[in-house]
């Protein structure tokens, strides 16, 4: 078997193309994992066995999801986020730079502390755009801020979709061979948090501080005078509170979710008559991320039972053992790849896992080092991807009025200035891990 024959290189091929190509995620996933099958002489109903018995590796992680999508809904039928807005845009400093650290602080607020992701975007950014204007701020830079808060949180801390990420990370490493704690993971991805740092340095303070005009469009804007803290609101925060205090004690997501969630009922923050409606939202928000990943799970298993892993690295370690820069580096560009196509680093994990895992412990890399090569190749791409809810959320804030586009405004310089670091300066930090 050659490595262009490899049933791995095959199926995962065909499942990027199709999904760089914008055919629907989930039946790339499942189309790929039939040829996968094909291709390793593996009976088609034999492989769609293993495809659905291993989909329950991500079970945690997408029951976790859905618990957050119905919360993040549960916030959205309140007033709570206007109004912790409206108290934090007091603080907003009307200097440029301080404005926009501003921002990409509060987005970092929206993956951890209030897991509502990108919901907020609707509500903080339309206000600001007049200030954005008076002070000639280029919204790349916005963008870029927004971003920063939207990815860097989640990769570094555990709580909320960081917890959902670092526990998926884990998962996937000890099922492919990797004994790793969550501990051993949070304390691997610090490290890029310094690519996404100096991403956001490159991008405010270097290539977009120059003055940008944009026209004074009026817009219609949300009511901020009038919206005050009621029943629901308090019901909705004090859920909150104790779904974020529960994940630190017990470090378990679905049920700090869960019993977060009941708590906002009896508070009376969700009325009992719309808990149905309530969760419908919640799936419509994250459901189909849930089942992206619940699919790749089973996607990698099939890749897994192929047989092709071990001819796989056969084939690739001995000249990747001559240079670990470069096996590094093509680690990163292909986990990239894949999360651009997919559009979500939580569907990435569990088929990158599959093949760099063994490729890693091959070559004799720490388990820090095969850590930090998961995380950084898993969350490449979710920056800059034009499917990502990151881009699309950002885009949806900066172009109401029609000034700013999708691809060349957000896609792009987000692209440029996290997956950039990312990949060239993750690779060097690699080397000394």
């Amino acid at each position: 078997m050659t490595l262009l024959t490899n049933p791995i290189i095959i199926s995962v091929v065909l499942m990027t193309l199709l999904c760089l190509f914008r055919f629907n995620v989930l039946l790339s996933l499942l189309i790929s994992a039939l040829v996968a099958g094909i291709f390793s002489h593996i009976e088609i109903m034999e492989t769609m066995s293993i495809l659905i018995d291993g989909m329950k590796g991500n079970l945690k992680t997408a029951l976790s999801y859905i618990l957050l999508g119905a919360i993040a809904a549960a916030i959205s039928r309140t007033n709570l986020t206007a109004y912790l807005i409206k108290v934090v845009s007091r603080f907003i400093s009307h200097k440029k730079y301080l404005l926009l650290l501003s921002i990409a602080l509060i987005s970092c607020f929206s993956q951890n502390l209030i897991p509502i992701h990108v919901a907020f975007i609707p509500l903080l950014i339309p206000p600001l755009l007049s200030l954005f204007n008076k002070l000639k701020i280029d919204r790349r830079a916005v963008a870029c801020a927004l971003t920063f808060g939207l990815t860097t949180p989640y990769m570094v801390l555990p709580i909320g979709f960081g917890l959902n990420f670092q526990d998926l990370l884990r998962e996937n490493l000890e099922k492919n061979g990797v004994n790793v704690s969550l501990a051993d993971v949070t304390n691997a991805m610090y490290y890029a948090a310094i690519c996404m740092v100096l991403g956001l340095f490159l991008a405010l303070f270097v290539f977009y501080r120059k003055p940008r005009e944009y026209q004074e469009i009026e817009i219609q804007k949300i009511d901020f005078d009038n919206i005050k803290m009621g029943r629901k609101e308090w019901g909705v925060l004090v859920g909150l509170i104790l779904t974020l205090v529960l994940q630190i004690f017990t470090m378990n997501l679905p049920l700090s979710g869960l019993l977060g969630f009941i708590s906002m009922v009896i508070l009376g923050g969700v009325e009992y008559k719309s808990v149905n409606d309530i969760f419908d939202d919640g799936l419509k928000l994250m459901g189909f991320i849930a089942f992206v990943m619940l699919v790749a799970a089973g996607y990698g298993e099939v890749l897994k039972q192929s047989g092709a892993v071990n001819e796989l690295v056969n084939s690739v370690v001995p000249w990747m053992q001559e240079n670990k820069f470069l096996a590094v580096f093509l680690m990163l560009l292909i986990g990239l790849i894949i999360t651009m196509g997919i559009g979500t680093s939580f569907g990435t994990i569990p088929i990158i896992a599959t093949l760099f895992c063994p490729l890693c412990l091959e070559l004799g890399f720490s388990a820090a080092l095969i850590i930090f090569i998961l995380g950084v190749a898993g969350a490449l791409g979710d920056a800059g991807s034009p499917a990502s809810e990151t881009t699309m959320g950002t885009s949806v804030g900066l172009s109401v009025d029609k000034q700013h586009d999708h691809i060349k405004d957000t896609c792009i310089p987000t692209f440029i200035f996290y997956n950039g670091p990312l990949l060239i300066l993750g690779s060097i930090i690699a080397m000394f891990l």
